[in-house]
């Protein structure tokens, strides 16, 4: 039984079609992107972020997108944040990084890349309210989503996202839009 879900709100420029350590994605659709060579598609579902890669291409690959990668500030996290209140969704953990965000979900009635979308959605008109992001989606096209299928599961992703700031150098994240897991 599905208990939630993982995902992970991947900004614009975060991971790359033909990431050095692989990508969800089996297309490139920027011609200066695919320069670097064809996607990277990792049949996986674990996480492969741990894994090596050269640094040096990556930014190289960053400074041939349409845009400049999405580097969230203190201020649009607070605000992407306060717009997840807004959403019908359980949330069990929040964690915004610099580039990506954290979310477990509990389990919801609607397909969870509907629901994440809804979740974009919402965050981004929260942004353009503020007058950020006026020319282009903070986003990337997709994320990943992981289902959590028991309460150790659930357990071990809200330990991990609600860790997460303090591994990357963030101070500690407490979120209104976050109600505690409860075993069902």
């Amino acid at each position: 039984m599905i208990h939630g879900f993982h995902s992970i709100l991947s900004a614009y420029g975060f991971w790359l079609p033909n990431e050095p350590r692989g990508s969800w994605s089996d297309f490139v659709g920027a011609w200066d992107l695919f320069y670097y060579g064809p996607a990277t598609k990792v049949d996986t579902h674990r996480s492969v972020a741990h894994r090596p890669y050269d640094r040096a291409l990556k930014r190289d690959m960053q400074r041939a997108m349409k845009y400049k990668p999405v580097r969230f500030t203190g201020i649009q996290a607070k605000l992407i944040g306060e717009a997840l209140q807004r959403v019908p969704y359980p949330i069990h953990a929040f964690a915004m990084m610099k580039n990506h965000g954290h979310l477990v979900l509990g389990r919801i009635d609607r397909d969870v890349r509907r629901a994440i979308g809804h979740i974009k959605s919402e965050a981004t008109r929260a942004l353009r309210g503020h007058g950020f992001f006026l020319d282009h989606s903070p986003w990337a096209d997709h994320g990943w989503n992981v289902y959590l299928n028991s309460a150790d599961d659930m357990r071990r992703a809200v330990d991990y996202t609600n860790a997460n700031p303090k591994r990357d150098g963030l101070p500690r994240q407490k979120w209104n839009c976050v109600t505690p897991y409860v075993i069902e």
